[in-house]
């Protein structure tokens, strides 16, 4: 029986050498965050498929042509949070009856002053506001309020007696619906252990959905603004107003640049 060795040529070995390498870069983009451009990865794939036929690089080609054949299941599953934000989206822009006039202004301002009142006395508070993706999937609801926002309603429902000050305050619009909400813990091995429960629980759903957080924290009295599984610790007041504002309107803000923990 002839050697096995006696068969490979060296374009089978550099055809052999160049799979092994895309399916480690295969794992590493797996382990990323789901912000690839679909439509960059398809033409890369079909792109890479046609030159390795050209140049005779079978296994090379049989395998961006596996890659393509299980393109829709690999990119459901990668994208699936920015897949289901697409398709909330796309359901409120074309939702009928949502012409109300909101006083977003009269919101934002008591919704600052609360913030304000909770920082100075150092009471620990978690406030998401919904933009336009529905969280009921991933939030295990307290007590429903359905309330204007207020800084006294924020007040009671924060001080350390209340039976809901665990949980966040959930507000829709210009209304507080519910709070002692209990939100998912992000699963994050990068972040820091000097984040309590509350932080953790405002990155967790941020991970998973469009919504604007602010954490107050008991410890310091500093306020974060979470978004999109990033955290401004220590967030500017104006900045805070700005976000809030936008998140109220059910607009996207832009991306949060996270800051360290002071």
């Amino acid at each position: 029986m002839a050697p096995v060795f006696d068969s490979v040529t060296l374009p089978g070995l550099i055809d052999k050498i160049l799979v092994a390498g895309l399916v480690y870069g295969c794992t590493l983009i797996l382990r990323k965050e789901a912000a690839l451009r679909i439509l960059a990865i398809l033409t890369v794939l079909i792109a890479a498929e046609f030159g390795s036929r050209q140049l005779g690089l079978t296994a090379t080609a049989s395998f961006f042509h596996l890659l393509l054949a299980s393109a829709p299941v690999i990119l459901a599953i990668i994208f699936q949070s920015d897949i289901k934000r697409a398709l909330f989206s796309f359901w409120k822009r074309h939702k009928s009856g949502e012409s109300e006039n909101l006083d977003v202004t009269t919101t934002v301002d008591e919704l600052s002053k609360g913030l304000h009142e909770l920082a100075e006395r150092r009471i620990g508070a978690l406030i998401v506001i919904i933009r336009q993706m529905s969280i009921d999937h991933l939030v295990q609801v307290g007590t429903e309020i359905d309330a204007k926002v207020t800084s006294e309603l924020l007040n009671s429902i924060f001080l350390p007696y209340s039976p809901i000050h665990d949980g966040a305050v959930i507000i829709q619009r210009e209304k507080i619906t519910s709070a002692g909400c209990i939100l998912p813990l992000s699963q994050n091995p990068d972040i820091a252990k000097s984040f309590g429960t509350r932080h953790r629980a405002a990155l967790g759903i941020s991970e998973q959905t469009d919504v604007l957080v602010l954490v107050v924290s008991e410890e310091t009295g500093k306020i974060s603004i979470v978004h999109e599984g990033k955290i401004t610790y220590d967030a500017d007041p104006a900045e805070i107003r700005r976000l809030s504002r936008k998140a109220i309107e059910g607009r996207r803000a832009p991306r949060v640049t996270a800051t360290p923990e002071h």
